[in-house]
């Protein structure tokens, strides 16, 4: 196929002197008010999102260190982890950060100093002149298209980078790129003989607070540091506020202020619009914003907003193509609100937002529940032919209000239970790799021969709607993502299947 209910929770102010000193327990909470954001601003950020944006999965604000507001759309809860994509990038930084700080390591190293069995046998000046901060502000040099030969899915990865030209002189030319990550996360390795995701287990995850984050490797071994990790969304703003404190966390000194300032800073130019906030400058793998904000984020809109002037944090999880867009309803409602005193009370507002954060939902397939088709194919399992998605057959069984749904992928079962009208968690679907994906799904008739399940791939930015349309001894099935990588097409092959036995 492919790579709880919502939480809310708009809550009283609790009586901590300061909130840094809680951080080893959940992140202190606060009513909107009490740290200068008016209820109403947050709520018009909730609705503005849910209007102009397809769609949000969660979101949590701190202001002042607390937790002012958070909240999930269901079928996606708190306790989820979400896959970050390129927001993973601003936790390798902050690796290499430490290890310079640990001595293990300057930005000013030449990157071919870490590999001298993996360089070209006669490498060009350019790769000889190319650093560590060339790849931290993704200005290594290299051309677009010659990028776009570098395969993940290799072995040797290091070798296969250091083999690509390098077209400019490191340093002067950017270029947004997930290799130069990975080169990160090799040196890493190599600087201090601790693979990238263990050494920060103890010295960024679980200071933090982070549990039971993981990071994917390469097949070399490892992390990939450009996309990867997956963690929760307080897990971000617990990010997000140690880079606002300058480092700091629970009275320690975690990451050097020095590294912060320099990582956040604008580090090489990448265009000049006043409009866009991709064009205002880049740090070691952060964007630098407009209004004076900086950020780290992942493809379909997974963010960490840090905004040091107001002293404010948002993390947001998305699955959507409109990156801009979510940061224009961040500015418009909630950026132009905060207030720099503590505001009176509003129990009617609070009300109003707890509300709305209590009931926070994406919108389930609609439909019929049932049809007369339902008894007649319920149960059976059609057979596809071989496919690119290892797609090998699939079965529906209608019962009551569910439907259950069993695909099997690559020699593995997947099996989702459908609602109606409403969401069922704790089904899984493999992917083409044979990894289960953890899913949550509704569904409905859409046709007198057709049923339709609309699966969220709830730990990731997924959402597959399936369409199966029962014709005799046939099973036609489409399906479509909301999001793909890259140039990858959203919809997919049609299947037909054929009824086993028949």
């Amino acid at each position: 196929m492919i790579p709880r209910l919502a939480g809310l929770v708009l809550l009283a102010c609790l009586p901590v002197a300061a909130a840094e000193d809680r951080s080893a327990a959940s992140l202190p909470r606060s009513t909107p008010e009490a740290q200068g954001i008016p209820s109403p601003a947050i709520l018009a950020f909730v609705n503005a999102a849910e209007a102009k944006i397809d769609a949000l999965h969660s979101f949590m604000i701190l202001r002042h260190g607390y937790v002012v507001a958070e909240g999930w759309w269901s079928p996606y809860g708190k306790d989820d982890p979400h896959v970050l994509f390129s927001l993973s990038k601003s936790f390798t930084s902050t690796g290499i950060g430490l290890a310079v700080a640990e001595g293990k390591l300057t930005i000013d190293d030449p990157v071919l100093s870490y590999f001298p069995d993996e360089a070209p046998a006669d490498p060009s000046p350019n790769l000889k002149a190319m650093r560590v901060r060339d790849l931290l502000s993704m200005s290594t040099g290299q051309h677009a298209d010659d990028l776009q030969k570098f395969s993940f899915a290799g072995d040797h990865l290091t070798r296969a980078f250091l083999a690509l030209p390098v077209a400019h002189k490191p340093g002067t030319h950017f270029l947004y790129n997930t290799p130069a990550t990975y080169m990160l996360s090799a040196i890493l390795q190599k600087a201090t003989g601790t693979d990238l995701f263990d050494y920060l287990g103890p010295r960024l995850f679980e200071p933090l607070g982070i549990r039971n984050p993981t990071w994917e490797r390469s097949h070399d071994g490892i992390t990939l540091g450009g996309y990867g990790l997956k963690i929760g969304t307080e897990d971000i703003a617990r990010f997000g506020q140690l880079y606002l404190r300058q480092g700091k966390w629970g009275g320690r000194q975690l990451v050097p202020a020095a590294w912060i300032g320099a990582a956040t800073s604008r580090q090489v130019s990448n265009g000049s619009s006043p409009n866009s906030d991709w064009e205002q400058g880049y740090g070691y793998q952060f964007w630098r914003c407009r209004h004076g904000v900086y950020r780290g984020d992942g493809a379909f809109g997974q963010f960490c907003v840090v905004m040091p002037e107001q002293d404010t944090v948002i993390a947001i999880t998305s699955g959507t193509r409109d990156l801009q867009g979510v940061l224009n309803v961040v500015w418009d409602n909630v950026l132009a609100a905060l207030k720099p005193g503590r505001l009176p009370g509003n129990a009617a507002g609070q009300a109003d937002l707890g509300r709305k954060l209590a009931a926070l939902t994406l919108a389930p397939q609609a439909g019929r529940p049932t049809s007369a088709v339902a008894a007649v194919v319920s149960g059976k399992t059609y057979v596809f032919p071989a496919n690119d998605d290892k797609i090998e057959s699939a079965r529906l069984e209608f019962g009551g209000d569910r439907a259950t749904l069993t695909i099997r992928v690559g020699g593995r079962d997947g099996r989702v239970s459908c609602g109606a009208g409403a969401w069922r968690r704790g089904g899984t679907l493999p992917d083409a790799d044979g990894v289960d994906q953890a899913a949550a799904a509704s569904g409905a008739w859409t046709a007198d021969d057709t049923y339709t399940a609309r699966i969220y791939l709830n730990e990731t930015p997924f959402r597959l709607t399936a369409t199966f349309r029962f014709d005799g001894n046939r099973l036609v099935m489409e399906r479509e993502l909301n999001v793909a990588l890259g140039d990858a097409a959203t919809k997919r092959p049609t299947l037909v299947g054929q009824a086993e036995g028949s």
